[in-house]
């Protein structure tokens, strides 16, 4: 969740020249964001291939067996919990109650968050690592920005983390220019004659030389806000893309354009994935209530954990990890499963994300999301073949985000980058409502420090 505070990033009356001067701390912290990322990744890549090839092989027993996975995972719990209990910082704030965009955090908590996520990507706990990999670079970005311009505002250096980072996660900045267009729509940023900045904040890096003669009174445009967060996402993301080489396309098969029957089958399997997303949602602070009765960090996640090694014998080893590498394999022989078999994985990686998230794994909730999503989809792709079955997955992934994230950009985004052309985008569109009226004004997948679902 984009925090009411990262909302103004820019002061009013920008002009050409306040543009410019941002320019070049925007390259540097979406240049430094993807990196951060891509270290993170391959050092949870390392992780992963020790505990589930190199290790289990070197055993002679299987890497996906039921054993394995339930013991991997309990030890994976006990040492995160280990981390969150011990390192400096204990892995930053109980991760139920952070969104993607928050405040910046210490940034002696870092080291100890990254660890935590990189033990947690690496074995096999469902949760990818957006959450965590945001707010360390938000922390450094803003660490590093107060001391080159101290007296530059707090969210600058948040909107420039938040968008570079979105913009490494998705290999593209179109991303962070939706999510920040969400945040900047219908509220105000302050003018030259409006209420006086916070004195902690100090002035903006490209007002305090004098104001820009470019500049003209008045409220800034949309443009002039995403400017800068825009060139750090367009430098995380082309960062990545020259390091990782990432993708979301699935090879879905090409979708031909609308028929009449496609309306109604695109309504109601975006509506069956935010109803189920809304159901995770509700069970949300129970089961955060349930582990925080255990009441030590250490018994927390390693409880998780055994329950996340359970659900991954009943699901399989599919419904395990960030999902992003599973989820190519369940598209690229959507037939291979029964209906029946995607739903369960569907029910089991979902069940799992809550688990991780309210246990005290330190890690996002979108990617996971788009497994659930994908996997609904090919279920009613199975249990009704007359649906395309790009339609039924990018649908099923639309409702299952929207009902997560509460971002509706972001979902129709995410859901139309799957596929291979954007022939389906117009039906997402009309898709998306229903889907919206589900879960606009229900409670979030994210917990105030009482402990109760913020709304």
């Amino acid at each position: 969740m984009v925090t009411d505070s990262s909302a103004s990033a820019q002061p009013a009356a920008l002009g050409p020249r306040t543009l410019l001067r941002l320019t070049v701390p925007a390259l540097v912290v979406g240049v430094a964001a993807s990196l951060v990322l891509i270290g993170v990744d391959a050092l949870a890549g390392r992780l992963e291939d020790a505990l589930w090839h190199s290790l289990p092989a070197a055993l002679g027993i299987g890497g996906w067996s039921a054993g394995w996975m339930l013991a991997v995972l309990t030890a994976t719990g006990l040492v995160v919990g280990l981390v969150v209990w011990k390192v400096p910082g204990h892995a930053g704030p109980d991760p139920a109650t952070t969104g993607l965009v928050e405040p910046p955090i210490p940034v002696a908590v870092v080291p100890g968050l990254l660890l935590a996520a990189a033990l947690a990507l690496g074995g096999g706990v469902s949760l990818g690592p957006e959450n965590p990999i945001t707010a360390a670079n938000i922390a450094l970005a803003y660490w590093f920005g107060r001391r080159m311009a101290p007296g530059s505002p707090a969210d600058l250096w948040v909107s420039l983390a938040g968008a570079g980072t979105i913009g490494a996660l998705f290999g593209t900045p179109v991303a962070a220019a939706l999510i920040l267009t969400e945040t900047f729509v219908g509220r105000s940023a302050p003018t030259p004659g409006g209420p006086a900045q916070d004195p902690a904040q100090g002035s903006d890096p490209g007002t305090a030389q004098g104001p820009d003669p470019g500049a003209e009174k008045g409220q800034p445009s949309l443009w002039d806000l995403l400017f800068a967060p825009l060139v750090a996402a367009g430098a995380g993301g082309i960062t990545t893309v020259l390091i990782a080489e990432p993708s979301f396309d699935l090879d879905l098969p090409s979708y031909p354009g609308p028929h009449y029957g496609d309306i109604p089958a695109a309504l109601l399997i975006s509506s069956a994935g935010a109803l189920l997303a809304l159901a995770a949602v509700y069970a949300f602070p129970y089961t955060h209530r349930a582990f925080q009765r255990l009441g030590h960090p250490v018994l927390m996640v390693t409880a998780g954990g055994v329950l996340l090694g359970l659900l991954g014998v009943l699901g399989g080893h599919l419904t395990l990890f960030k999902g992003l590498s599973e989820v190519r394999e369940l598209a690229a022989d959507p037939h291979k499963w029964s209906g029946g078999e995607l739903a369960l994985m569907a029910v089991v990686k979902l069940a799992a994300m809550i688990l991780a998230a309210t246990c005290g794994f330190r890690g996002g909730r979108i990617f996971p999301s788009v497994f659930v999503g994908v996997a609904l989809g090919l279920c009613a792709h199975a249990a009704a073949p007359e649906v395309h079955l790009t339609l039924a997955v990018e649908c099923a992934v639309l409702g299952v985000l929207m009902g997560v994230t509460r971002q509706g950009w972001l979902s129709l985004f995410t859901a139309a980058v799957l596929g291979p052309e954007a022939a389906v985008l117009p039906v997402l569109c009309v898709a998306s409502l229903p889907a919206w009226l589900i879960v606009t004004g229900r409670p979030l997948m994210q917990l105030g420090r009482d402990g109760r679902s913020l709304r």
